[in-house]
């Protein structure tokens, strides 16, 4: 402790549960500024993941597919996951093997840039897939 008052500096407790407790003799002040530097440095750098939604429909047309596509591979090219679902109207939830092929076909298309988090499955009166980005 005296040491610690001689140099001006503080006496920290950096293990007290070792046997016997270890300290340091360190400017806390300066040490507790690198730190929240080093923490707010690192939560620059991280990337948060959005999930983007893309809607298809049973009886979608080619061109319409092509652009919802499109999206989908833009969302993921931006890092972010995508959930595509395909919306049933009415009788159509009778064909729901349809949306299955339509949900297929993405991930076939998109297999060498995502993985499939979570298979088609439908839930109420949509099919649901979840496509995450792969990692480099």
């Amino acid at each position: 402790m005296q040491m610690a008052i001689d140099a001006n500096l503080d006496l920290v407790n950096v293990a007290p549960q070792a046997k016997p407790p270890v300290c340091r003799i360190m400017d806390y002040g300066k040490f507790r500024y690198e730190q929240q530097k080093k923490e707010k440095e690192a939560r620059k750098n991280q990337k948060i993941v959005d999930l983007k939604e893309v809607w298809f429909r049973s009886n979608i047309e080619e061109h319409d597919y092509q652009t919802k596509f499109r999206n989908v591979v833009k969302f993921l090219g931006e890092g972010d996951k995508v959930k595509c679902s395909v919306r049933f109207r009415g009788r159509e939830i009778a064909h729901s093997n349809i949306g299955l092929k339509i949900l297929e076909r993405v991930a076939k298309e998109v297999a060498d840039i995502c993985v499939v988090e979570r298979m088609p499955k439908l839930e109420g009166r949509s099919m649901i897939m979840i496509l995450a980005p792969k990692s480099h």
